[in-house]
């Protein structure tokens, strides 16, 4: 698989990402991605022809491998990060398809035409949910693995040196044993940690997106209210229409008063 292909795809994804999916995606590329290329497929390399069994009974060893082995670790991992990458693809066909659209329309209105969208270079509209819907898939994918691995292991993150098998054909139970069972174990635990970061990361990013776009929300309504609450304890009785303000007794005395000296002068 050609993954240097998929992160240039993905690279620009960054031009409309948060700092917390900057910080996601190098984990994926440089924690997950190249960890796995360079290392963890060259450790399971040898993962069934190494499993030997001590006995000479044809089909034994592998019926044993699959029974502790049912799904690879590698091709497990490989479906993994696969799967975790398309909701990017995702957000670039959907920049893909508005940069499309906006030529369209500067061909059939003149390069000088105002833009179809206000902010080409931000999320806005259907870009926003796209993104933030991205992000749910990916922490509801890495989730869904991690659970899988937990029911097909049975929560055992551990890799032993032997393991005891009694599956047919096998004529008794029989050891068998893994080959660099310590080098594989810490590249399970370092997957599954960077597994859960990544899902850490995802969560957090939605929460900052939902946090923001409610503040840029409530923000205004809030400062006007605040506004026009000042507005109103600050302006005079007189100063305001007569609808809105009841008159007072010592008003109407005023009033009364004014009425009466402008009476008395005239003839």
């Amino acid at each position: 698989m050609n993954w240097a292909s998929l992160q240039g795809l993905l690279s620009g994804v960054n031009k409309y990402s948060t700092a917390l999916g900057r910080i996601w995606l190098s984990v994926v590329f440089i924690f997950r991605v190249l960890v796995f290329v360079v290392a963890a497929e060259d450790v399971w390399d040898d993962e069934q022809k190494d499993f030997v069994c001590n006995t000479k009974q044809p089909g034994c060893p592998n019926v044993c491998y699959d029974e502790f082995f049912p799904v690879s670790h590698v091709r497990l991992w490989a479906l993994q990060l696969i799967l975790v990458t398309c909701p990017s693809l995702l957000v670039v066909m959907h920049v893909a398809y508005r940069q499309e659209r906006e030529r369209k329309y500067r061909l059939k209105h003149g390069p000088n035409a105002p833009s179809l969208y206000d902010n080409p270079n931000k999320k806005r509209g259907g870009l926003w949910w796209t993104y933030l819907l991205s992000l749910i898939f990916k922490a509801a994918v890495d989730s869904g693995f991690l659970y899988t691995f937990h029911c097909l292991y049975q929560g055992h993150y551990d890799m032993p040196r032997v393991v005891a098998c009694s599956e047919s054909p096998c004529p008794h139970t029989v050891d068998c044993y893994i080959s660099r069972p310590t080098e594989k174990k810490v590249f399970i635990y370092f997957m599954v940690a960077t597994a859960v970061i990544c899902i850490l990361l995802n969560l957090s990013e939605v929460t900052y997106l939902v946090g923001k776009r409610c503040l840029e929300i409530v923000g205004p309504r809030h400062r006007r209210s605040r506004r026009r609450s000042r507005l109103h304890d600050s302006c005079p009785p007189y100063a305001l229409s007569q609808g809105e303000h009841p008159q007072d007794g010592n008003s109407l005395l005023m009033k009364a008063g004014v009425a009466t000296v402008d009476t008395g002068g005239y003839p």
